[in-house]
């Protein structure tokens, strides 16, 4: 049975992606119009809706028929951008080469994305473990079991006349609509038929890769824990200038410096006053902690997490600490970032990747963070639930004396459920954000401190 719907979900996803591909929007117009007279002209005796339906039809089936008459030969270059965002629009250039030796008009570029459907054992996995009346369906939102929604909503863009041998610039805007790499596997090259209404391929094998951020929000102000600690091996670290004994450099004097760390031999030198520069030991680190162990039914919850932290992650202000961000996949991960260890934009490419863990308990997340919780001075914990093992790794937090902001994701109705529990073993700063109002729920942590 699972192989039937599996088939049946394979086609009906195809042709809802081919039509809009294939038919202008005065095609799809005449489609609606051929589906409409159809029913109303069935009775040829009491209406003339019919002749319409002929005319159509017979429009249909000649622009249909003229399509495979466009051969023509071309090579494509684009300029990508490095990164992309979900949610954010970005354009780039197209380089369309005509390599025949006849001039065409009125052509269009369609990217062509790799096929984001799922294979018939991931299908069979996620219709097992989705929630009874879950549908698994291409959709804008993450919704269903697998997830599997358009990748980038591609329009076409329009290429000028391409004399012989000649080439024209087309410009492609999107919005990606998913995290990841977008894997492009070539481009479509276009022309509708004399009526308009169907358009003739001319595909051109071209792949390139661009990695999609996740989703950002914008923060308020949360005031973090800033209490300076000894780092064991921070000189390596530390890239500013701070207190210890660990001569780095010379520098040229700036207002506030210590006279204690004027150079004398150097000022005597070169006439101006030179200070030496030295490493800090002693420095802030924040812990960004992220819960993967999602099921097939948190799957939105999920990705708002993964949202969430991509936003502290490239929002707290690393140039004088340190954020380690933590989460478990295939193996454990702590990456760091902050003081010329790591930058913002290497965590967000980590987190563009990140999948949900379901191989391992939720108690390996608890021991990587026991590893690390004696370096740092305060945590951020992004959870999908309130159960046992979230509340057991928040109690081990606490014990260890870390200032905490605890912040739950979760669907509306398991989100009121989280809300109205027992206050006990809930830290002060407990904060739950429902999905689809992640923005108005972090508004309110204006001036949360842990």
């Amino acid at each position: 049975m699972n192989r039937l719907r599996y088939k049946l979900y394979r086609q009906f996803s195809g042709l809802r992606h081919a039509i809009p591909r294939r038919f202008t929007p005065a095609g799809l117009l005449a489609l609606v119009t051929l589906c409409a007279t159809g029913a109303i002209g069935i009775d040829m005796d009491q209406t003339v809706g019919f002749q319409g339906f002929a005319l159509v039809a017979c429009l249909l089936m000649m622009a249909i028929m003229l399509a495979p008459f466009f051969r023509g030969r071309f090579t494509i270059e684009r300029v990508l951008p490095r990164y992309g965002s979900v949610g954010e629009p970005f354009t780039y250039h197209v380089t369309v080469r005509n390599l025949g030796t006849r001039t065409w008009r009125d052509l269009e570029l369609i990217e062509d994305v790799e096929d984001p459907r799922p294979s018939f054992a991931d299908y069979a996995v996620a219709r097992r473990e989705a929630p009874r009346g879950a549908t698994f369906r291409i959709t804008r939102t993450p919704a269903g079991p697998g997830r599997h929604r358009r990748v980038a909503p591609f329009k076409p863009a329009r290429v000028s006349t391409l004399a012989p041998h000649g080439d024209a610039e087309a410009l492609v805007q999107l919005i990606p609509a998913r995290r990841g790499p977008l894997r492009l596997i070539g481009a479509t090259v276009a022309r509708s038929d004399p009526f308009g209404l169907f358009r003739g391929f001319v595909r051109v094998p071209q792949t390139a890769t661009v990695l999609i951020l996740p989703k950002r929000y914008r923060l308020p102000s949360i005031a973090l824990p800033g209490t300076r600690q000894y780092q064991r091996g921070g000189v390596t670290h530390a890239s500013a200038i701070g207190q210890s004994d660990e001569f780095v450099s010379l520098r040229d004097y700036r207002p506030g410096d210590p006279l204690r760390h004027i150079h004398w031999r150097s000022w005597a030198r070169t006439g101006r006053p030179i200070v030496k520069e030295f490493q800090d030991e002693f420095f802030v680190r924040h812990a960004l902690i992220l819960d993967t162990f999602a099921s097939p039914a948190q799957m939105a919850a999920f990705e708002e997490a993964v949202a969430v932290a991509s936003s502290f992650a490239c929002s707290l202000s690393t140039q004088e600490s340190l954020l380690d961000l933590m989460f478990v996949g295939p193996q454990a991960v702590c990456f760091t970032t902050g003081r010329g260890v790591g930058h913002a934009e290497q965590a967000l490419e980590i987190l563009a990747s990140v999948r949900p863990c379901r191989e391992k308990p939720f108690r390996s997340l608890q021991e990587l963070v026991g590893q690390h919780a004696g370096n740092v001075c305060g945590c951020v914990c992004l959870l999908l639930g309130w159960d046992e093992p979230r509340r057991e790794l928040i109690r081990q937090l606490e014990s260890l004396g870390q200032p905490l902001l605890v912040l739950v994701i979760a669907e509306a109705a398991a989100a009121a459920a989280i809300r109205n529990a027992p206050a006990e073993g809930k830290p002060a700063q407990f904060h739950v954000l429902e999905t689809g109002r992640i923005a108005e729920g972090l508004l309110q942590l204006e001036g949360a401190r842990p």
